[in-house]
């Protein structure tokens, strides 16, 4: 007899979201997210592409890159970064065009069409803030972008409503290849902001505690993300050791030198960000950690990457 309760297949894959400034995208990903993580940074002249969101549910794992730079570049360094993009556009498995409904066709999409002929992945045009529009105006927007390029698909979405996120999430999955989870299921970002904020607080832990305490510490950032009704930015890290003892000896007489770390690291992560900091840190023994890789690579030691 034919078993049909073959256990069904994980997909996983990677899709960058372009499409010019203010048509959503970070409303888009805070949605999908639900959590707002878009907000770290808004620069644009990052090189990196980064992994804006993953979203990992039972059978798929979508990771969101943000591709930085698909406009008109200006100077040198802006052309550096169109060749950084375009070669991401290339090695993606999906492409998300997101253009806003209320402002219909523009200068720069004409542009980003243009890059789009370069590249055989996928492309699908997502239409962003519909429930701003009437649907006759809709359908215009459709009609005239359908004639400009062989879209995979053409989904209306409102990411502040959440309206149709669901079915492009869907879309979205029917696209992407089998493959494995890359980022455990609690990661929702790896903004470089993380690894540095990581970086500064361990500094503070190394030098104010001198030799007692070897360099074995590693600091994971489990929280970082905007207070809502207020500017600051919320932190929560752990510094990672490997012996009770250890674990003392940063926590100090009556939390003395835990207290002494937050302190000097607020405010380097305050310059940093740009913004208030409300800094929460304690104090894990994991024995072993620097043995295991996985761990490592949950704490952020991603070698090809720095």
């Amino acid at each position: 007899m034919h078993n049909t309760n073959i256990e069904k297949q994980f997909k996983s894959g990677f899709v960058s979201i372009i499409g010019r400034p203010n048509v959503g995208k970070s409303t888009y990903i805070n949605q999908v997210i639900g959590q707002k993580i878009a907000i770290m940074s808004d620069k644009p002249q990052t090189t990196r592409n980064k992994v804006q969101g993953v979203l990992t549910t039972n059978d798929a794992q979508i990771i969101l890159i943000d591709t930085p730079g698909i406009h008109k570049p200006k100077h040198k360094l802006g052309d550096f970064m169109m060749r950084v993009a375009t070669n991401t556009l290339r090695e993606v498995d999906l492409i998300l065009f997101m253009i806003n409904a209320v402002e219909g066709y523009g200068k720069g999409d004409e542009f980003i069409i243009e890059k789009l002929k370069d590249v055989r992945t996928p492309v699908f045009l997502v239409i962003n803030k519909i429930d701003q529009v009437h649907p006759d105006h809709l359908l215009t927007i459709i009609e005239q972008y359908k004639d400009l390029y062989d879209f995979a698909e053409i989904v209306p979405i409102s990411a502040l409503e959440g309206q149709n996120t669901d079915r492009l999430l869907a879309q979205i999955k029917s696209y992407l290849p089998e493959g494995p989870q890359y980022y455990p299921a609690d990661q929702v970002t790896d903004h470089p902001e993380r690894f540095i904020v990581s970086e500064l607080i361990r500094e503070k832990v190394l030098h104010l505690t001198r030799e007692e305490v070897p360099h074995s510490i590693a600091v994971v950032i489990e929280k970082m993300q905007k207070k809502q009704d207020s500017d600051k930015v919320h932190v929560m890290a752990a510094i990672i050791v490997e012996r009770s003892s250890q674990k003392g000896i940063i926590i100090g007489k009556q939390g003395s030198m835990l207290k002494e770390v937050g302190k000097r690291a607020r405010l380097d992560i305050e310059n940093l960000l740009g913004s208030k900091v409300y800094l929460e840190l304690w104090v894990k023994v994991q024995k072993d950690w620097r043995n295991k890789i996985t761990q490592l690579r949950d704490f952020g030691f991603r070698e090809d990457e720095y």
